[in-house]
């Protein structure tokens, strides 16, 4: 890692040294280049190209697959903490989107080399994939002096780029680096969305059978897609629900002439005040409806907006499928899977909503609910992909305010 900043060049050797410790004698092929001015040399692989994004770090230990098909990380660039990604190499099913989109996940940075794919389930191994979604990877990091900047300094925006001859206009890629916006006011919730609603049935995975159906539903979901993953989709057909997707961009109108017995705001990308814009006058005529909404994600924090509370970017982002939350309602702490970079201000939301989970790595907010209608959020992955199943009782929870409803309004 090579500091081109105000620095003394003393202090920026060493870091330059211990990146490219394992081929010192190779020419760079792969860079990434830190709007300060910062350049990280490393092995390039996947596709090549340049892209632009904000880095951010991921201390998941499995579950790359879908990390890197989850839109939520639409505008970064993943830093994996776990040093050996690509060993069981990629497969049909464990896709979050199928889209191909150019506003997914913009690179990844790994320490190891890509080795060749080692599991019964693999089809192709991964920087065949990355080559295939057109996403650029640079390899040989010392991603713990990068994730240790990233926790000092924040989650910088940054030039990854891969040229397999090794030449590279330096000056351009900092220029470039340097001129991006950033995250804040950047509606990427409109990239990534679907382009018409569609209807899902598919069930959750389950080993020896692959992906069921549901066949006898017993509620009717409408999921917003603001960048919607589709193991949320499938833990919501699990839990009984035959689902609708539709645009981010649907009116509550459009949305209530489906007859839903309860409404999912999806995860995403991008800053919620941002796509808030257009999102939360919809989201506040849905609360207003009496239905049961859930939110996840991207889906909590514009429901925390439309609830009267407010939204921050945070420092460095929780990304990983190691945290812990404590549940208030119950009393428990379960470890959950997370994915973002902004969070609800809890000192902002009115007397009416009562937060219900908070992070125990930092205190942040990562649940809320109104006291006196059947809506709540959270802002972690309860659908587990990737990341443990504590929290699969969330999707039981939106049943159960359904079949509430549901009851209430039969009798």
């Amino acid at each position: 890692m090579t500091d081109t900043s105000e620095a003394p060049a003393a202090e920026a050797a060493p870091l330059r040294a211990r990146a490219v410790a394992d081929w010192s004698d190779e020419a760079p092929t792969g860079l990434l280049v830190l709007a300060d001015g910062t350049v990280i040399e490393g092995k390039g692989a996947g596709a090549t190209g340049v892209a632009v994004g904000e880095v951010c770090f991921n201390t998941a230990m499995t579950g790359y697959q879908e990390i890197l098909t989850d839109l939520s990380y639409a505008g970064q660039i993943i830093t994996f903490t776990f040093p050996h990604i690509g060993n069981v190499g990629t497969n049909g099913e464990d896709m979050e989107t199928a889209s191909l989109a150019a506003g997914g996940v913009r690179g990844c940075v790994l320490r190891a080399p890509i080795t060749a794919a080692s599991n019964w389930r693999a089809g192709q191994d991964l920087d065949a994939w990355l080559k295939t979604r057109g996403i650029i990877a640079i390899t040989g990091i010392d991603t713990r002096a990068l994730t240790a900047l990233i926790r000092e300094k924040g989650m910088p925006n940054a030039v990854i780029a891969h040229a397999p001859v090794g030449t590279f206009d330096l000056g351009a890629l900092k220029r470039e680096a340097a001129a991006w916006p950033g995250m804040i006011g950047l509606d990427l919730a409109k990239d990534v969305t679907c382009g018409q609603s569609y209807g899902s049935d598919e069930t959750a995975w389950q080993w020896g059978a692959g992906y069921g159906r549901q066949e006898a539903p017993r509620f009717h979901v409408v999921a917003i897609d603001y960048g919607l993953k589709r193991n949320i989709l499938r833990e919501l057909a699990t839990a009984g629900c035959s689902l609708t997707v539709v645009p981010a961009t649907a009116t509550a109108e459009e949305i209530l002439e489906r007859k839903p017995d309860g409404v999912f705001l999806s995860n995403g990308p991008g800053d919620p005040a941002a796509t808030g814009v257009y999102a939360v006058p919809e989201i506040k005529k849905l609360v207003a409806s009496g239905l049961p909404v859930f939110g996840i994600c991207l889906g909590h924090q514009m429901l925390g907006l439309a609830l009267g509370g407010t939204t921050a970017k945070m420092h460095q982002g929780h990304h990983g499928a190691n945290h812990p939350v404590k549940d208030f309602t119950t009393g428990k702490v379960e470890i959950t899977s997370m994915n973002h970079g902004f969070a609800v201000d809890r000192a902002s939301l009115p007397s009416s909503v009562e937060e219900t989970h908070v992070s125990l790595f930092d205190g942040s907010n990562c649940g809320l609910k109104l006291k006196d209608q059947p809506v709540f959020s959270v802002q972690y992955h309860p659908e587990a992909s990737p990341g443990p199943q504590d929290s699969h009782y969330l999707f039981t929870r939106f049943v159960e305010l359904m079949a509430k409803r549901k009851g209430a309004a039969s009798g």
